[in-house]
């Protein structure tokens, strides 16, 4: 019998076949039998794993998410590791989710081509929902924990400056994705981390009175 973890490894490599055909081909290129061949599986082991190809493709939006995830959380434990001021942290958690190599590239194509399903999709509707909340609550608490440090003015409220850095965030992700190659390309991403600092700046106004002690 085949054990647990032999079952999430055939589920993750589906979920990668997915993404790769997205990332290359876009979003109707993904069917069952494709899927399976870049697998490296027959049909019917796909289909073993998942009945349909929604179920297929909301388990590789999960997996994307987890993947961009774990990336997030591990910059948050670096920073925190390192002793930086939370507004540096907030900078490098807010470059995760734009497109400035070729993986993170990748990973943004599918995730638009996910978030476009979703408008028929309420599962899809769910995850990517769940995304935008999570990434919105990180820059919230950031924000309540730089109010207790002294980084943010006390009289700032976190929630509306949570959804100001996120659309600065996800505007510049969508610039630089529009914009992959040759001098246009190249004169959008020298502007993405001037102006994530400069609006991270307007938000963590003072210093950490933790660090500075």
């Amino acid at each position: 019998m085949p054990r647990t973890a032999d079952h999430e490894q055939r589920r993750r490599q589906i979920a990668d076949a997915v993404v790769r055909l997205i990332s290359e081909q876009g979003l109707d290129a993904v069917t069952v039998a494709r899927t399976a061949t870049v697998a490296g599986m027959s049909v019917g082991l796909v289909q073993h794993y998942f009945r349909t190809k929604d179920e297929m493709l909301l388990h590789a939006f999960r997996e994307v998410s987890a993947h961009i995830r774990a990336r997030v959380d591990e910059r948050i434990r670096d920073g925190v590791a390192h002793q930086r001021p939370l507004a540096r942290v907030m900078a490098d958690v807010m470059t995760e989710y734009i497109p400035l190599d070729e993986a993170r590239r990748a990973e943004y194509r599918v995730a638009r081509a996910f978030a476009g399903r979703a408008l028929d999709s309420p599962a899809l509707a769910e995850v990517d929902t769940g995304n935008a909340r999570q990434l919105r609550a990180d820059i919230a608490r950031a924000v309540h924990n730089g109010k207790e440090c002294g980084e943010v003015d006390e009289r700032l409220d976190p929630q509306s400056a949570a959804v100001r850095l996120a659309a600065v965030m996800e505007g510049l992700a969508l610039q630089v994705y529009r914009e992959p190659e040759g001098a246009a390309g190249e004169t959008v991403t020298r502007f993405v981390a001037p102006l994530l600092e400069a609006e991270i700046a307007v938000v963590f106004t003072g210093e950490c009175r933790q660090y500075t002690a």
